[in-house]
């Protein structure tokens, strides 16, 4: 996997920034997370065209063969104007579990799809507990035939593939399957983001083709860069709802003075700058060692992960905060990001599971 230059990745964060400013905007946002879909068709295809969707899928299948540091300065972009796609599901999660198994067949037939955006996939590796784990993987196998529930799957409702992790006998399995046969039952979840799709699915005596390769490293694997994809996400939305609300600070007037002159505004203010440029240094920096292939890629993953969350978290809390009463409505952006916060912070588990991971790697 080889990673873009400093210029390259700029110029495409850039790219995104501009074609996410004109085709994602807040109404954009608020039209298209109450569709059925809950994505643009016309701008997933238009990020397939810029090799977005396929940016971290090898060349040899379509990709652009790029790596964890430019996936974190796209998913910056897209964190900061609360993109509704299957970005992070499909071309992320899904489209490297692929690349870390040993499959050579899957990933010539699923990849170029996936890559331009042409297929959709979805990931379903955990059940309702959510623990993201090996103990947590609910579906069973017997042959080809799979039996259980996979939970929290990131648009499995718009799925055209299903990588479904199941125990198969002493040992842990991804299957492909096909979401419209026999036995399938995808439901969709309620989600405290709008912005966010996910999915249950039933499985009862379903058809699977087991695919080759060790299962838990790869599923561990496409986690780990899932939870790059996911800081960068947090940390540009962190910086986007620092922006507007010092913005609103600066010329919102009480008392005859802008209310960003005030004590109790500029150390909230501070605050807020400081979690944010905390969260963007971690998830670059979680970036680089998995990138790097360092030893301690997985502590500085796991930090990242617990630290980003939580800056989104107190960014938007506080931002509701220093808006005052019309930030507590659904018609101001600082509730929409508060949402997407939330939710982010529990998607791979929460901080706290993090922090653990993160004590564990360091060996404490």
């Amino acid at each position: 996997m080889a990673t873009l230059t400093l210029e390259e990745r700029t110029q495409l964060q850039d790219a995104v920034i501009r074609l996410l400013a004109d085709r994602c905007a807040e109404a954009d946002v608020r039209r298209i997370m109450e569709t059925a879909a809950g994505y643009d068709r016309a701008l997933w295809a238009q990020l397939g065209e810029m090799g977005v969707i396929g940016l971290i899928v090898d060349e040899a299948y379509g990709g652009a063969g790029a790596g964890p540091l430019d996936l974190e300065a796209v998913m910056e972009a897209a964190g900061a104007a609360l993109l509704c796609s299957p970005l992070l599901g499909s071309g992320v999660l899904a489209a490297e579990l692929l690349q870390q198994l040993d499959d050579a067949d899957a990933r010539t037939r699923l990849l170029p799809g996936i890559a331009a955006g042409t297929t959709i996939a979805a990931a379903a590796l955990t059940g309702d507990a959510g623990s993201w784990a090996e103990e947590g993987v609910a579906v069973t196998a017997s042959g080809d035939k799979l039996s259980g529930v996979a939970s929290y799957v990131i648009h499995g409702q718009n799925a055209d593939v299903l990588l479904v992790l199941a125990r198969a006998g002493d040992d842990l399995a991804v299957f492909e399957v096909d979401p419209k046969a026999t036995g399938v039952t995808i439901s969709a979840l309620p989600t405290f983001d709008h912005t966010l799709r996910l999915a249950r699915i039933v499985l009862d005596g379903a058809p699977g083709r087991r695919l080759a390769g060790a299962a838990w490293p790869a599923v561990r694997g496409s986690l780990d860069l899932a939870l790059v994809g996911l800081a960068g996400e947090q940390a540009g939305g962190s910086r986007r709802v620092l922006d507007f609300t010092v913005d609103y600070a600066r010329n919102r007037y009480q008392f005859g003075r802008a209310i960003g002159s005030f004590q109790a505004v500029k150390h909230m203010a501070a605050d807020l700058l400081v979690e944010t440029e905390s969260a963007i240094s971690a998830a670059r920096h979680a970036a680089a060692k998995l990138a790097d292939g360092s030893a301690d890629a997985e502590a500085a993953i796991s930090l990242a992960a617990f630290a980003c969350a939580d800056a989104f978290a107190k960014t938007t809390a506080d931002a509701v905060q220093m808006h005052g009463g019309i930030a507590f409505t659904w018609a101001h952006p600082a509730h929409l990001y508060l949402r997407r916060a939330r939710a982010d912070a529990q998607l791979f588990g929460t901080s706290d599971v993090h922090r653990e991971r993160f004590l564990q790697a360091l060996g404490a």
